[in-house]
């Protein structure tokens, strides 16, 4: 038997049931390449503490989704803890989740934004904002798609609705076209996907029903369109300070080019999520993606 790897599902963020879904594969790759696997549904700290020390894995997989799982907080215990992780460091997931500090720090390597501002959602409610129609509202640190809306006309600011009035979100013009995306795997990007959404939005729904997007891969673009994309998902990961793996999304038409919309420093690993798609399309199977990421775990030094 290899070494012990626990893996780490579930969590206290809204994409919880997406972490779920995941692990079976997850566990079974991970068991295909000899690797002893603990599973460990994430629902208490001190019970997750007790799990480590009666367990005393070589490795965790951190298979941990939004708020608590990919913004930093996880690995900031793990790196206290001094126990190798998956994924990205705490200051890479940190930045990465925050949209606002992900956006500006894109706009300093040259990567193409969308014009934006950020408010809490009381402030958006009741004084509005200076982004014109169509604009999209998103929290500043989700993920999943959790919690986004688009605005075409001021009838539809009624339906943007969250349970906390000073929760910061990120009012972000609305590009229309293509929705494009690529995976960064340890520094260099390979090819980029197209998603046709039956919806006129991909939302979380969309992305996590089967039937409801199609994935175009390799996307049908022209040369520089495509070259764009892969390069700026290679800046974004190597500025941000990502480890191993990111996924970066786009939306792309003619006016406006390539503009980057957000990083995934923990992407999604179900049976219809993208990076399994695109590594198998280079040649790496699901299970040797995951050996990559243990391969390559670690923490911060002390």
């Amino acid at each position: 038997m290899g070494a012990k790897v626990l893996l780490l599902y579930g969590g206290f963020s809204a994409e919880k049931e997406v972490s779920k879904s995941s692990k079976n594969d997850i566990a079974q790759a991970l068991k295909s390449k000899g690797y002893d696997v603990i599973e460990h549904e994430l629902a208490d700290v001190w019970q997750l503490l007790a799990v480590i020390q009666k367990e005393k894995p070589a490795v965790i997989y951190n298979g941990l989704y939004g708020n608590w799982g990919e913004d930093g907080e996880i690995q900031a215990l793990l790196d206290m803890l001094q126990i190798p992780y998956t994924h990205s460091p705490m200051k890479a997931s940190v930045l990465g989740m925050d949209k606002n500090l992900t956006k500006k720090i894109a706009a300093e390597c040259g990567i193409k934004t969308a014009p934006s501002e950020t408010k809490t959602y009381a402030e958006l409610m009741q004084n509005g904002t200076a982004i014109d129609y169509p604009y999209v509202v998103k929290p500043i640190c989700d993920g999943s798609s959790v919690g986004v809306f688009i605005v075409r006309q001021e009838s539809d600011l009624k339906a943007v609705h969250y349970d906390t009035p000073q929760m910061p979100v990120m009012i972000e013009k609305y590009i229309a076209g293509r929705e494009l995306t690529a995976m960064c795997l340890e520094g260099k990007s390979y090819v980029v996907t197209e998603l046709k959404a039956k919806n006129d939005f991909y939302d979380y729904q969309a992305k996590y029903t089967d039937g409801l997007t199609t994935h175009i891969l390799p996307a049908d673009l022209p040369y520089e369109v495509s070259e764009a994309c892969l390069r700026y998902a290679e800046k974004i990961h190597q500025a941000l300070g990502c480890r191993t793996l990111s996924r970066s999304d786009f939306r792309y038409n003619p006016q406006d080019g390539v503009v980057f919309l957000e990083i995934n420093t923990n992407p999604g690993m179900t049976s219809l999520s993208l990076v399994p798609e695109q590594a198998a399309y280079i040649g790496l199977s699901y299970a040797d993606l995951c050996d990559k990421l243990i391969q390559n775990a670690s923490f911060r030094k002390r």
